[in-house]
């Protein structure tokens, strides 16, 4: 469960994903359909804290860094399933990149409604959710 944050709160973290964030569909589980995933790389740590602790979600992993004479560490916060879903939610209004802004709303206006909670997907399902999969990934 994410934490409510202001508006300008809102249109400051939109800011970070349109500018170094992903808004894709990942699976995390081996045998499960993908799911809402937000990714955050950068090289300043503290700021990637500061959105994990103002957002109450995600987990901060660090980056493998093949020329470490060449390139400064880097980190990814990651925020998946629901509280990606929630966040989205949140900063739509404020997304200015359209292929992020699509991803977003495509997600928030189908996503719930092609995953059954119980995980149990009819054939009609089954092919509506493999549909939006292609047109997200499409985007």
């Amino acid at each position: 469960m994410l934490k409510e944050l202001s508006s300008v709160q809102y249109a400051y973290i939109a800011g970070i994903i349109d500018g170094e964030g992903t808004i894709t569909l990942t699976t995390h589980k081996k045998g499960c359909y993908p799911s809402p995933t937000i990714t955050i790389a950068s090289t300043d740590y503290e700021l990637l804290q500061w959105l994990r602790d103002t957002l109450g979600a995600g987990n901060i992993v660090k980056k493998r860094n093949y020329n470490p004479e060449k390139h400064k560490d880097s980190w990814a916060l990651m925020i998946r399933h629901n509280c990606a879903y929630e966040l989205l939610k949140c900063i739509e209004p404020y997304l200015i990149i359209n292929k992020k802004k699509s991803r977003c709303s495509l997600i928030i206006n189908e996503y719930k409604r092609i995953t059954p909670r119980n995980g149990r997907y009819s054939e009609e399902l089954l092919q509506k959710k493999e549909k939006f999969y292609a047109t997200f990934m499409s985007l």
